[in-house]
């Protein structure tokens, strides 16, 4: 027979996150247990990491380079991305690079290095790289993408729990939390958690009024422009 594997038992401290309008960011709590055959560890020797990834909705990007032309910069070369992640975070025990393969990351996109981002093009190989590297450091940059190696904490080699930072500038939809335990090179186990992440209030209704009935969107937008102005008006004259 062959021989039983560990089972995941995850969950997340909020599955449904709300934005309105003083959102700043939220701590996602990533925890479970791990259930071993018989109800054992494996000794010390042999230690499990885990690692844990929050990925975004999917979405198509293009990207542009810049090239300056006679002290102008123009757009120069371009190229689409056809899926990638609008959020992507990966938090690990120990750095993802010492626990598996290359093969191993790129099968399971453990780490930024590789993410599978469907370019469109048919560039060149070294040039879909580059755009590859600028589409990664833009997305860090705003705080979007990140990698937080030793942040998964591993209690009696059993429990863990993880934390991952949700910016501000987030966009919503579903998201997973994807949950992997590794051992001796090897995935041996996966689990996945969804969270919703949605405007709320106000930014609920210009978001949907934008999407299904424009011009109740522009009418809103012409309306409270006319307003501020007034207002605006109405406060200098005071003065």
């Amino acid at each position: 027979m062959a021989q039983a594997k560990p089972v995941l038992v995850p969950d997340v401290s909020q599955r449904d996150i709300e934005i309105v309008y003083s959102f700043t960011g939220a701590d996602l709590l990533l925890f479970g247990a791990i259930l071993y055959p018989g109800g054992r560890a494996p000794g010390s020797e042999r230690p499990a990491d885990i690692v844990v990834v929050v990925k975004g909705p999917t979405q198509s990007v293009l990207m542009r380079e810049k090239e300056k032309v006679a002290g102008i910069w123009v757009n120069a070369a371009r190229t689409r991305f056809r899926s990638a992640p609008s959020f992507y975070a990966i938090a690990s025990s120990r750095p993802v690079g010492t626990l598996v393969d290359e093969r191993t990351r790129a099968i399971y996109e453990l780490g930024l290095d590789s993410l599978q981002l469907s370019p469109a093009s048919n560039a060149l190989s070294g040039e879909q790289a580059r755009f590859t590297r600028g589409l990664v450091d833009l997305k860090r940059r705003a705080g979007l993408y990140y990698e937080a190696p030793g942040s998964v904490e591993i209690t009696d080699g059993v429990l863990y729990r993880a934390r991952v930072r949700i910016p501000a500038r987030v966009p919503v939809g579903r998201f997973t939390a994807e949950t992997f335990l590794i051992r001796d090179g090897r995935v041996l186990a996966a689990a996945v958690r969804d969270i919703d992440i949605r405007k709320s209030g106000f930014e609920r209704f210009v978001a949907r009024a934008a999407e299904r009935s424009a011009w109740v969107y522009g009418l809103v937008a012409v309306a409270l422009s006319v307003g501020l102005g007034w207002l605006a008006g109405w406060a200098a004259g005071r003065r």
